[in-house]
């Protein structure tokens, strides 16, 4: 069976010369010439992502070939936008921009942090050789995910809060977001904990409309994970934070049962809480305040434009400006925008490169989460299946609540666009998430060589007994 590995390698040298031309029309707009080093960031990005191809040619050779050149593409124009701020943030004479160094500003830091990100999806990969094996230790990673999302809530706000969102580390000259990290550990324990209690949790209760409702007393997982993400919404004041804990428990539950009532719950739980910390909000104060005002100024930004809405009306303006085609690259004035190089880039890019641009970064993401969804269709483990359908709807929940966020659609979020933001914490957690889906995407692709090669059992947690994790054998589907 062909590996597809030399399709990987085509469509890599596609999204490497995208980059390049992209590079090469910022240069020409925002300084106005193309000098003779404007190949050098977009060449940096091709070795990494040249490297990270010939190391899965050799951990990973059935693993999906869209998947790598997707994020590549995402990362490149990431790294290629940062640098086009840095010419508009440089202090140097308009005249003088040309000379701007490639090894220096946002978009060098982004480079950099791009290495750091595909060595660590590497060392996944050669760590986690089978990705049941994480099943192993649920406690282990489902305790490390609370800890890590608890740490922020704890912390005084000079050391965790930024823009009202405590949601960091703040340590000097460095920040850290754990709950980057949170996302994946927690997802690791709610796979292994559906799986085993998958068949309870799919018991018959009452019917209404056609659904098959739970039992009430199997709703206990359910309203405990939701008053955590109730508490991430009023003590780190997040609710893009809070929904992705919860849809991510509710999506794998859903996955795990193939019962739908559990996502009308889930919404149910959800939408209930949020208007109840909002009216909270408005009528007690306390740790609701916060989110109440970002819920006011999310209905009416214009009222307070100078102030508390200006940043979602800069962005809106942003979007409008952009229309249809977009200004060019390196012809708008993304840094009226607020913080456009980390939650708002969207927006900045967007000015931009216009609507089209944006569906096209968007029709990429929609694409990895769908191969994502495919690996998790094919793979022949449950745990698989579950794991690698959390970490798909992960991605695409990341992508909703951010681009929700600047677009109006549901109040601003703390959370950055996955692989185009800069900083190190989402950027080297993401591709540890796709590191994660080349290996399920791996196993589900690779040839099946009797039961010992589709894996009949995977390893328990906490050790306790082994958890029969059942072959489901499927048609691939390429």
């Amino acid at each position: 069976m062909p590996t597809r590995r030399n399709v990987e390698l085509g469509l890599l040298i596609f999204v490497v010369a995208i980059l390049t031309i992209y590079a090469a029309v910022v240069e020409g707009n925002a300084v106005g010439e193309v000098t003779g080093d404007f190949w050098v960031q977009p060449a940096m990005v091709a070795i990494l992502f040249g490297a990270a191809h010939m190391a899965i040619r050799f951990l990973a050779p059935y693993a999906d070939p869209v998947i790598l050149p997707g994020v590549a593409l995402i990362n490149g124009i990431g790294v290629g936008f940062l640098r086009r701020l840095d010419y508009a943030n440089s202090k140097l004479p308009a005249a003088d921009r040309a000379d701007f160094s490639v090894f220096a500003g946002f978009g060098f830091r982004q480079l950099g942090w791009t290495a750091v990100a595909v060595v660590g999806a590497v060392a996944l990969l050669i760590i986690v050789r089978d990705h049941r094996s994480l099943s192993r230790y649920p406690y282990v990673f489902g305790l490390a995910g609370i800890v890590l999302v608890l740490i922020p809530a704890v912390l005084p706000a000079k050391y965790s809060a930024i823009h009202g969102a405590k949601l960091w580390i703040i340590l000097p000259g460095f920040t850290i977001q754990p709950g980057e990290f949170a996302k994946i550990f927690l997802l690791v324990f709610f796979a292994v904990y559906l799986v085993r209690k998958r068949e309870v949790l799919g018991l018959a209760g009452p019917r209404f409309l056609g659904l098959e409702f739970p039992r009430p007393r199997d709703l206990g997982p359910v309203v405990a994970v939701w008053l955590m993400s109730l508490m991430v919404l009023v003590f780190e004041k997040d609710l893009g934070t809070s929904l992705m804990y919860f849809g991510l428990f509710i999506v794998t539950l859903y996955v795990a049962t193939e019962r739908a009532s559990w996502l009308i719950i889930g919404l149910t739980f959800f939408l209930g809480g949020v208007f109840l910390a909002y009216f909270l909000g408005k009528s007690v104060g306390g740790p609701f305040l916060n989110f109440s005002e970002r819920a006011t100024t999310w209905l009416d930004p214009f009222g307070d434009a100078d102030d508390k809405g200006y940043q979602l009306v800069q962005s809106l303006f942003g979007l409008g400006t952009g229309g249809l085609t977009g200004t060019g690259p390196g012809a708008g004035q993304p840094t009226k925008v607020p913080e456009v190089w980390t939650d708002f880039i969207f927006s900045g890019l967007g000015e931009e490169i216009g609507l089209f641009g944006l569906t096209a970064l968007l029709v990429t993401y929609l694409l990895l989460v769908e191969r994502g969804l495919r690996s998790a269709i094919n793979v022949r483990d449950l745990f698989g299946k579950v794991f690698a359908g959390g970490l798909s709807f992960t991605l695409g929940l990341q992508v909703f609540v951010i681009v929700g966020g600047i677009s109006q659609l549901i109040p601003l979020t703390g959370q950055t666009t996955p692989f185009l933001s800069a900083g190190g914490s989402s950027l080297v957690a993401n591709w540890l998430l796709i590191g994660l889906l080349l290996r399920i995407s791996d196993a589900a692709r690779r040839p099946a060589v009797g039961n010992s090669a589709s894996g009949g059992s995977a390893p328990g947690g906490g050790g306790g007994a082994p958890v029969q994790i059942k072959e489901m054998p499927t048609e691939v589907v390429r």
